[in-house]
């Protein structure tokens, strides 16, 4: 499975953006798919999740009430709506999928197909 994130930009503290990751080549459905960042100088982590049956969403502390994840299995696509961004949610934004549902403990290790990433940087 390709994935594609688009969505990405510039935008001032306390915007807002629209990322979303498509599948190309091969269907996502029935994988759970997630997002994750990676700053710079720091580790790549969590963001959210959602799972591939049903409506599970899961979301780190850091994004929990201002971001929203969500699937569109007609258009095989997922987004990630963030409000209310602050500079520290400025890194590359990945999307990722995984056969496997893993509840509230994610890491990259979990994902079986990775995107090349869309840069989010928020001003001050």
């Amino acid at each position: 499975v390709q994935l594609v994130e688009s969505g990405g930009g510039l935008v001032q503290a306390g915007g807002s953006l629209r990322l979303s990751c498509a599948a190309s080549g091969r269907t996502f459905r029935g994988y759970a798919v997630g997002w994750f960042r990676q700053a710079p100088g720091k580790e790549r982590e969590f963001v959210a999740a959602f799972s591939g049956s049903g409506s599970i969403t899961y979301y780190a502390d850091s994004v929990k009430g201002r971001a929203t994840i969500s699937r569109d299995n007609a258009k095989d696509t997922v987004s990630l709506q963030m409000n209310a961004l602050k500079p520290e949610d400025t890194a590359v934004y990945y999307c990722a999928a995984s056969r496997l549902w893993y509840g509230s403990t994610w890491s990259e290790s979990d994902m079986d197909y990775w995107g090349k990433g869309t840069q989010v940087t928020v001003s001050s």
